[in-house]
């Protein structure tokens, strides 16, 4: 089991990571859409940060399954130093983005971010501390290979170039890369740990929190269809909209 003192450590250091990656992202030039309107310029800044994340994290998940097969058997036991700097990494991001949303006045218009980071940072701190489920963490961010698509949706969207090649080409992608990088990991997760219940009491907790993030999976997916698909169905009641689609 891992030192506390050298987990709380690299959760601070991955924290003010992403910090100084959004100081440093912030200086990049902004769409002519987005510029002169605060809302929208935090909100490109945020995913500027949220973009660098999920590639980095997303690819790096796949070389830790490389690196380490046995962590798609063993998701309680098998681990790696790299897979646990991961859980880590993304632990900070996660943390990091909590107090931007929050420090930024969003929490009301992104609480539904606020709840999933919520739920990650407590199921990934859990691992961190008892050093147990490094490969589930790993698996877990298998979405963030999703997220590279998702995100440039939500960039283009905020940037009104629904209409470009880019934005028609990336919304099939990102279709293809939701159910394999997200919903197929989500569910196999969600059996593996509806037989471990059975096993261990942590699986309770485990499994609370994975039920949670696949509801929350499930809603954004029929949000994705709605509003890529079925455009004449989607909502226009909230002039945030943006924030969370």
């Amino acid at each position: 089991m891992p030192m506390p003192l050298l987990p709380a450590l690299l959760l601070l250091g991955t924290t003010l990571t992403f910090r100084a990656a959004l100081l440093l992202l912030s200086r990049l030039p902004l769409p002519a859409h987005v510029r002169g309107d605060p809302l929208r310029t935090w909100r490109w800044h945020n995913l500027l940060v949220s973009f660098a994340h999920s590639i980095v994290s997303g690819l790096w998940a796949l070389l830790c399954v490389w690196q380490t097969p046995e962590m798609l058997v063993e998701l309680e036991t098998a681990s790696s130093p790299s897979g646990y700097l991961l859980v880590c990494f993304s632990t900070g991001y996660f943390i990091h983005d909590t107090v931007d949303i929050v420090v930024s006045k969003q929490a009301q218009a992104s609480w539904e971010y606020l709840v999933h980071h919520a739920l990650a940072i407590a199921a990934f701190v859990s691992g961190i501390f008892k050093g147990t489920f490094v490969a589930g963490g790993v698996m877990t961010l298998f979405v963030e290979v999703s997220n590279i698509f998702l995100t440039m949706r939500m960039m283009m969207k905020l940037s009104d170039n629904q209409e470009c090649l880019l934005y028609r080409i990336n919304k099939y992608i990102n279709l293809v890369m939701y159910f394999f990088f997200r919903l197929a990991p989500q569910a196999y997760l969600t059996s593996f740990f509806l037989r471990y219940l059975g096993q261990r009491t942590e699986g309770g907790f485990l499994l609370s929190i994975l039920l949670m993030v696949d509801l929350m999976i499930l809603i954004y997916f029929s949000r994705l269809l709605r509003s890529d698909f079925c455009p004449e169905r989607a909502s226009l009641r909230h002039k945030d909209k943006f924030l969370t689609e």
